[in-house]
């Protein structure tokens, strides 16, 4: 069984360890580096896995080294390994948004196994959805560890151009907040037609994860599944007219576009 050394131990680094516990993934083969004492004790108690006293000592020996620390510190914390990673060669599996190969092989070196990879916050109750891409000399037992590795907190979807993984950001890694949003704006607007708080957040919310099940579980898609409930003249067609009108798909593509474009900028701004 592969040890896998997590470096930070934050709300996403949680998840991954509390699904790969779940998976049968043995804890003493589990290792973190956390620099706030409560989280690495917390991990500790809820799951039995091995506390490092240093982010070296977590690589030491591992088989995978998953980055899940804040895209500003980075570059600090490879610069402090990349020795060790350099001669021990452990599979590199990054979740930081905006950090790309270009930025490891400057901060690590070329000759090293690289995976980038985006959950989203879903994988917070094991719901989210991965993308991950690989550096070209990821050979294929790599890419199958990656990935069942990023598979403990849901599906995941392998990307193959490393420019795309900006598009992953703005569509999935950002995307549970646009629908955060909407369900916001309609438990607001249900509330305008006289409804109460507590019934319109409920009515909504329940709505969305009625209608994502559907859409997750139903061959059709999504626009067959909108066809199909918008009857003729009816309440829908009114209210997806009022939608059409209002340039919603064109609102939603430059929202993506430019949560897309923010993606290339943090990069650029992380060195690469």
């Amino acid at each position: 069984m592969s040890t896998i050394a997590f470096i930070g131990g934050g709300n996403m680094a949680r998840s991954l360890i509390g699904g790969l516990i779940t998976r049968g993934h043995p804890a003493g083969a589990i290792r973190v580096a956390e620099p706030v004492p409560t989280l690495q004790d917390a991990l500790v108690a809820d799951f039995g896995i091995v506390a490092a006293d240093s982010n070296l000592d977590a690589i030491t020996g591992a088989d995978v080294v998953l980055f899940a620390v804040k895209p500003q510190v980075m570059a600090t914390v490879c610069l402090e390994l990349r020795a060790a990673l350099s001669a021990g060669r452990p599979l590199l599996i990054s979740i930081a948004a905006g950090i790309s190969l270009a930025n490891f092989e400057q901060w690590l070196g070329t000759d090293l196994r690289l995976i980038r990879a985006m959950p989203n916050t879903p994988a917070l109750i094991g719901a989210g959805i991965t993308g991950i891409y690989a550096d070209p000399a990821v050979d294929a037992d790599d890419r199958a560890l990656a990935a069942s590795v990023l598979a403990a907190v849901g599906p995941t979807v392998w990307i193959e151009q490393e420019a795309l993984m900006d598009a992953v950001t703005a569509v999935s890694g950002s995307g549970p907040a646009y629908f955060f949003l909407l369900m916001e704006s309609m438990i607001a607007a249900g509330v305008a037609q006289g409804l109460s708080e507590p019934a319109a957040r409920e009515l909504v919310l329940n709505t969305a994860l009625g209608a994502a099940r559907m859409a997750v579980n139903e061959p059709l898609g999504p626009a067959e599944l909108r066809r199909r409930v918008t009857s003729p003249n009816g309440t829908t067609q009114a209210a997806i007219e009022t939608f059409e009108a209002g340039g919603f798909r064109e609102l939603t593509a430059r929202a993506i576009a430019r949560a897309t474009e923010r993606g290339r900028e943090l990069s650029q701004q992380a060195g690469g």
